[in-house]
């Protein structure tokens, strides 16, 4: 069994903490003193480049501050409204594949909008995940009009990944004309409250203290309280409830809607 942990900061939590906080982390990971971390939080307004960021990209910076973070993509924003996530899990015990963990990641982010009746998909030439917007007049290079709800950006060091996923909840969305986001010029930027989800960003929180197994599926909306075990292979629903001290054994499904909990599960 690994043991991850799960963090969760209702404050905004400004970006060098959280680059020195990761940094820290990650290094402990890869000396086997810490314990791996999916950790979700909230930035203040800010624009971070990748290594692959062209300095033509950054239209019009807004005042806003612009960081180095040294993650795999191009310019993004984050800012309140919208749920980063950064996941710190060491690689060497899930096998080297890196693109089969973005994959992952973005299969995580589209079965949650999928618990909120939105449908994301991805697409071969540009990373992050999508909804299609029928409204809107299409670009030159697809039929129906699509738009970005979520972005994916990681960093190695050792095979331990750092920074992670961030999903637009209810963010301000002209932030977004400051940039080039992810270097991609023919598609715009949304978010569920952009496409009339009447969601928080305390909707897509996840309480720490648990215990997983490896090949869960936890969904980012779902509550998991402390001292919950939840044994390998299980699917969490991103809006479940595991109460304190549950324990889900392996292959259970929990699924959850809005307003409403449905356990499939009994306690071992």
């Amino acid at each position: 069994m690994m043991t991850i942990e799960w963090k969760t900061s209702t404050n905004v939590v400004p970006y060098e903490k959280a680059l020195s906080f990761m940094e820290n982390r990650v290094d402990g990971i890869i000396r086997g003193e810490q314990n791996e971390l999916i950790w979700a939080l909230e930035h203040p307004p800010i624009y971070t480049s990748g290594t692959s960021s062209k300095k033509e990209d950054l239209l019009n910076p807004k005042n806003l501050p612009v960081y180095e973070a040294k993650r795999g993509g191009q310019y993004t924003y984050h800012g309140p409204g919208q749920r980063v996530i950064y996941v710190m899990l060491n690689l060497n015990k899930r096998g080297r594949d890196l693109r089969k963990f973005v994959k992952n990641l973005e299969n995580w982010i589209i079965y949650t909008l999928a618990d909120f009746e939105i449908e994301g998909f991805t697409r071969h030439d540009r990373i992050g995940v999508w909804v299609k917007r029928p409204e809107k007049p299409s670009s030159i290079k697809t039929d129906v009009c699509e738009e970005k709800i979520a972005a994916v950006g990681i960093r190695l060091r050792k095979w331990v990944s750092f920074h992670g996923i961030s999903v637009n909840v209810d963010p301000e969305l002209n932030y977004y004309e400051g940039i080039v986001p992810c270097g991609i010029s023919d598609y715009g930027v949304t978010s569920m409250r952009d496409l009339g989800k009447n969601v928080t960003i305390g909707h897509l929180v996840m309480l720490h203290g648990c215990v997983i197994e490896d090949d869960c599926l936890i969904g980012i909306g779902s509550t998991i309280l402390n001292k919950a075990k939840i044994g390998k292979n299980s699917i969490i629903g991103a809006n479940a409830l595991v109460t304190e001290n549950k324990v889900i054994p392996e292959r259970s499904l929990v699924l959850g809607s809005p307003g409403k909990i449905v356990r499939q599960v009994t306690d071992e």
